[in-house]
């Protein structure tokens, strides 16, 4: 096994360099790059990356950034993706006027106030700090008010952590937010408030065996339901032969043969 301290020490030679923009996104000039993917690769300097003046979507997930300087230039991007690094500020950001969605699920944030700094890009509209599925959160997110403590500092934010916060939907979220929190303290009663409905045990809705199917059961009403069904149809059709043979006789009656034999010209 390495010692510790040589660890950071290889890390830091994986940078962002011209020769991987071009063979990541197929693209000669730095300035033509729209969308880039880096993700997983083990970054910890961005290099040249401020040189893609015209990205607009950058996914920088899963490596080992500890800050995003270079970003500052990228003044077209809209989409970032920078969840699962090693961020404790987010300052660069502040000069990416277009941005509209950021991920930074995952990473070493521990204030709503170290999100102050994205107060001015009015286009900021979806913002993650927690992903339950990746299983990927900030230190903030420990707070079960940080949603409400994130909005006040960024009041354009329409989506937090993939919920509706504002707008259309939003009422909505908040009464299954409420809901389930009110069914989880009626069925613990005696839990602690630092407890939540996810830590709690599945239960099934029903009891054992309720979807095995069940063998049929000799029912005397159900019988004698069948009787009186099938002497009904019987009378029906009965009636149905009647009805046939008096609408015969009347269209006989009524022929033109008939009707000229009754009259005497």
């Amino acid at each position: 096994m390495e010692p510790d301290g040589e660890k950071p020490a290889e890390a830091e030679e994986v940078r962002v360099t011209p020769q991987m923009l071009r063979s990541c996104s197929g693209e000669f000039a730095l300035e033509s790059i729209l969308l880039l993917k880096l993700r997983g690769l083990g970054l910890v300097d961005l290099g040249c990356l401020g040189q893609c003046l015209g990205l607009e979507w950058l996914d920088l997930s899963g490596n080992a950034l500890t800050q995003l300087g270079p970003l500052a230039s990228l003044r077209q991007l809209a989409v970032l993706n920078v969840a699962n690094n090693r961020l404790r500020g987010l300052e660069p950001l502040a000069a990416c006027e277009n941005l509209q969605s950021l991920n930074v699920a995952g990473n070493l944030l521990t204030t709503p106030s170290q999100l102050q700094c994205l107060g001015g890009l009015r286009g900021l509209e979806h913002l993650r700090l927690h992903d339950p599925l990746a299983r990927l959160s900030n230190p903030l997110c420990a707070s079960p008010s940080y949603r409400a403590a994130v909005l006040e500092r960024l009041p354009s934010l329409k989506v937090i952590d993939g919920e509706r916060v504002t707008g259309r939907g939003s009422e909505l979220y908040q009464l299954c937010r409420d809901l389930d929190r009110s069914l989880w303290q009626g069925s613990n009663p005696g839990s602690s408030s630092s407890t939540g409905p996810g830590s709690r045990k599945a239960q099934p809705w029903v009891e054992p065996g309720y979807w095995e199917s069940q063998p049929a059961r000799s029912s005397s009403i159900l019988e004698e339901a069948c009787r009186q069904f099938q002497d009904t149809l019987q009378e029906c059709r009965e009636l149905d032969h009647q009805a046939c043979d008096s609408l015969a006789q009347a269209a006989q009656a009524l022929s033109p043969m008939g009707s000229a034999s009754s009259f005497v010209f």
